[in-house]
């Protein structure tokens, strides 16, 4: 967390108490987050508002933290959650040699970005469907040359990519599609359906990556996809079905399932 500008108690106190009282759970980090990213008394207010009525935090910062990075994160984009650094982590466990690395559902990049970070020199791609995840995945992976390419999956990456990404990270939407009414408004309201909107049982897109991942892998690359707990034996099963040796990871402290597919 950044270090609070100074401000009086108790506009601190009361900026506190706004958050509280409209439902946040941890206000009080809330508020110093606020605080901190506010260049004026006026900005902070706003912030605040925006806040209260219901924006997530990172929209209001313009930012968020992901694996130790700051993420921009741009209205409209889907917001990266912390659950997610665990399948980077399996990434980096998995193939710590990695050369090519393809962020495909990229959103706002963090996963591609924190991958480069972790690998350093490494020829990195990243991918959309959606026209605002792509303009803010280009900021985001810009610093580790990155390139961002718009498009339905596979479509979108350069043909001479086939056959050598060792790390094929896919951060597909796996939310079943009458269970979006269930979500938190935050992600309702201010995040694209189709970064959350998986078919009738949450894994559409899953088995498309699943098909068309082994033309893409190298020899032992891997692809990786973060899923629910009910779902992974399906998604584990779709891996298989197309000839990935299939593995499930599990975090009970992030409530975190990633599938891993490794290519022969």
């Amino acid at each position: 967390m950044p270090s609070v500008s100074p401000v009086p108690p108790s506009s601190r106190d009361a900026v506190i108490v706004a958050l509280r009282t409209a439902g946040c759970v941890f206000a009080e980090d809330e508020a110093e987050l606020i605080l901190s990213t506010a260049r004026t008394p006026a900005e902070a207010a706003a912030m605040v508002e925006r806040r209260v009525a219901g924006l997530p935090l990172e929209l209001v910062v313009g930012w968020a933290e992901f694996r130790g990075l700051r993420i921009t994160v741009d209205p409209g984009v889907f917001v990266p959650r912390r659950r997610t650094e665990f399948l980077v982590e399996q990434a980096l466990a998995r193939a710590p040699g990695a050369g090519v690395v393809v962020d495909l559902c990229c959103g706002s990049g963090a996963v591609g970005a924190a991958l480069a970070a972790g690998l350093g020199s490494v020829e990195l791609h990243a991918a959309d469907i959606d026209p605002a995840a792509v303009r803010c995945a280009r900021g985001n992976i810009a610093a580790a040359g990155g390139h961002v390419h718009q498009g339905d999956l596979f479509e979108a990456l350069p043909g001479d990519l086939r056959g050598r990404v060792g790390i094929l990270a896919a951060n597909v939407p796996y939310v079943p599609s009458d269970e979006i009414g269930l979500l938190p408004p935050e992600a309702r309201a201010h995040e694209p359906l189709v970064a959350l909107d998986g078919g009738a049982d949450g894994l559409d897109v899953l088995r498309r990556v699943a098909a068309e991942a082994p033309r893409w892998l190298a020899p032992g690359g891997c692809v990786l996809v973060e899923t629910s707990r009910h779902q992974a034996p399906t998604a584990l099963d779709a891996f298989e079905r197309n000839g990935l040796t299939a593995h499930l990871a599990v975090s009970e402290e992030l409530y975190a399932h990633v599938v891993i597919g490794v290519a022969p």
